[in-house]
């Protein structure tokens, strides 16, 4: 995602960017290649959710069933390396905000994250790459989005999900770049794939249509503890809060 958006910055033609991360997209506002009113609409911007999970393999065999579960001995998680991957920033915030939603505090919730990277034997550049990973057969748990282990299993592996009880909602933005060829189409694309047709493809693929009445044709279940970016602060506090390649509360786990 962040890759992307820099090849924008770099001058990759584009008439809409669709990305993991909502700074991906406002990064580009300063140099005008977004709009700053993007996300005037309903729908804050957003094109899509989903929700960060757990994937294990067919049957559970460590029989993980939510966040102290990752913890226990010989459990090997998998997820991307935050500082390169916008997939790992959604499971680490979700792990982070699980804790705070069970009613730990800030100190308490960081040490669970430093605990967490000790089970983790591999940090992949992305979450794609993970997902290798772990079909190859290493390790026992996927940190993960709902979407991607859906597509998996609808590609025939074998692989089985939880939900986990406290879970993040992921926001997929979209915006029209202001330098598109095609502003025009460009807009009514954007329009289109939050129609009720689109909405409707993108929950059988296994994402979360933003529609609510979309949304209410599928079974998608709603964890009792799901929590936004915004209730930890929005992207801006938690983007240089924890993933400042020198300061933030990642950087100084993986240096220890």
């Amino acid at each position: 995602s962040t890759e992307q958006s820099r090849a924008v910055e770099g001058g990759l033609p584009a008439d809409v960017i669709a990305l993991s991360l909502e700074p991906d997209i406002t990064r580009l506002i300063p140099i005008g290649l977004v709009a700053e009113d993007w996300n005037a609409d309903e729908y804050k911007g957003m094109v899509t959710d989903s929700v960060v999970v757990f994937i294990t393999r067919p049957g559970n065999p460590k029989g993980i069933t939510g966040w102290d579960s990752l913890l226990e001995e010989g459990v090997e998680v998998i997820t991307p390396n935050p500082l390169t991957s916008g997939g790992a920033r959604w499971n680490i915030m979700a792990a982070y905000g699980a804790q705070i939603e069970q009613g730990k505090n800030e100190e308490e919730a960081t040490e669970y994250l430093r605990q967490l990277f000790a089970h983790v034997p591999v940090l992949d550049k992305s979450a794609r790459e993970s997902l290798a990973t772990f079909s190859g057969g290493k390790g026992d748990v996927l940190l993960g989005y709902e979407n991607e282990v859906i597509t998996a299993q609808q590609k025939g592996e074998e692989l089985e999900y939880i939900v986990p009880d406290q879970t993040i909602l992921i926001e997929n933005p979209v915006a029209v770049v202001t330098e598109s060829a095609n502003p025009d189409k460009a807009a009514e694309f954007i329009s289109f794939i939050r129609s009720a047709e689109a909405q409707r493809v993108f929950g059988d693929k296994g994402y979360r249509p933003i529609v609510p009445d979309i949304l209410a044709e599928f079974d998608f279940p709603t964890p009792a503890g799901l929590f936004t970016i915004a209730d930890l602060g929005g992207w801006a506090d938690v983007t240089t809060r924890f993933f400042d390649p020198n300061s933030g509360v990642v950087a100084q786990i993986l240096q220890q």
